[in-house]
């Protein structure tokens, strides 16, 4: 009985020190940038990884697989091609969710530019970046570290700030003015880039053009901007651990560091850095309402000792909005054989319950099965 007890008191004691910890690195708003700023030679505590995720880490491995690229090139010109890109678009969203997009129309420059705004943020001094630092979720401009930083079983090596660009972006005075001008050009990019690969997809789906589009799934977008400090201990953390996204549709740029890992045939296949290309992933949501047609695929990020790396994630969601719209399985898609595997929800409501669970391993979709 009384080893019990002392292993009941040593778990409270553990569990009491973690959020200390955790309060202390939130309080401090310097982020994860802040630790290797100061110098630190070893990561502290809250970040190191469950013995399983550690080793299932050390244990991934080179495969033979290669992320799908879908190449956008004469897609207005010629119907033949634009049909051979749809088939590729259909074939890649099927069998990976993801792929990497090239000639997508977005100039280079403006790409590097991004990349180059977000690391102008980050480098500006800690007292400034602190006066933006806030949990308050409701904020159309964010900064902090870890969304889920007091309910993840591990904090993950990454700091991150996001705005809020559609449909009601902020006042332009409320983005950062290091990276002001960038954000808006980029976003009225990708809003357009966006709503040509939904209706890509909508074809891959054997529906119109226009379906997906006509549903909201272009409506709202959030460009999250993520900095991954170099880790002195790589193999104990994650940049970001093991998730799908919990939206429609996800456009990345990332630089050229790596370590972007898609789970592919049960293993971890890395994405490669492509110059001028574009990480496009297929979202929870469009799961959902695909019936699984489309696969939202785990992904992870591993750390480095190189390193700061940079990526800007765009996420095609209307979850910061109040909208009482509900979403299921698309009704044409539907069928004797093919029943309706989802039950319909808000997309408020599913970004809620994954928030709620954080960045956990599990799936949100499972949730919401019939």
């Amino acid at each position: 009985m009384v080893s019990s007890t002392n292993e009941v008191e040593a778990g409270i004691k553990t569990e009491y020190d973690r959020l200390s910890e955790l309060k202390a690195f939130d309080e401090s708003k310097a982020g994860v940038k802040g630790l290797v700023d100061a110098g630190i030679s070893e990561i502290p505590q809250m970040f190191i990884q469950p013995p399983h995720i550690v080793d299932y880490k050390s244990k991934s491995r080179k495969t033979d697989y290669t992320i799908p690229v879908v190449d956008l090139q004469g897609i207005d010109r010629d119907p033949n091609i634009c049909k051979q890109i749809v088939e590729q678009v259909k074939d890649a969203s099927e069998r990976w969710g993801f792929f990497q997009l090239v000639n997508h129309g977005i100039p280079v420059s403006i790409l590097e530019e991004m990349e180059n705004g977000v690391r102008r943020f980050y480098g500006q001094d800690v007292e400034l970046k602190k006066k933006m630092y806030t949990r308050d979720a409701t904020k159309k401009v964010v900064y902090n570290s870890n969304f889920d930083l007091y309910c993840g079983t591990a904090t993950n090596w990454r700091d991150t700030f996001y705005c809020l660009m559609a449909p009601n972006p902020p006042d332009p005075e409320e983005l950062p003015a290091v990276c002001r001008e960038i954000l808006m050009e980029y976003s009225t990019h990708i809003m357009k880039l966006g709503c040509s690969l939904f209706g890509l997809l909508s074809e891959a789906l054997g529906l119109e053009k226009n379906h997906l589009i006509d549903m909201d799934c272009a409506k709202g977008l959030g460009v999250i901007c993520h900095y991954y400090p170099e880790c002195p201990q790589p193999e104990l953390t994650l940049g970001t651990s093991k998730h799908s996204d919990d939206d429609f549709l996800t456009i990345l740029l990332q630089d050229q560091i790596g370590g972007l890992q898609v789970l592919h045939q049960n293993e971890w296949v890395d994405v490669p850095p492509v110059h001028g290309a574009l990480v496009v992933n297929i979202g929870d949501l469009l799961q959902l309402i695909s019936n699984d047609k489309f696969r939202s695929v785990e992904h992870r990020v591993l750390t480095n000792n190189a390193g700061p790396r940079v990526s800007v994630a765009c996420f095609f969601s209307t979850s910061y909005q109040l909208n009482s719209k509900l979403y299921g399985p698309i009704k044409e898609l539907l069928s004797e054989d093919n029943p309706p595997k989802y039950r319909e929800t808000t997309v408020r409501d599913f970004a809620s319950y994954f928030a709620s669970k954080g960045l956990d391993g599990t799936s949100a979709l499972s949730h919401f099965k019939i």
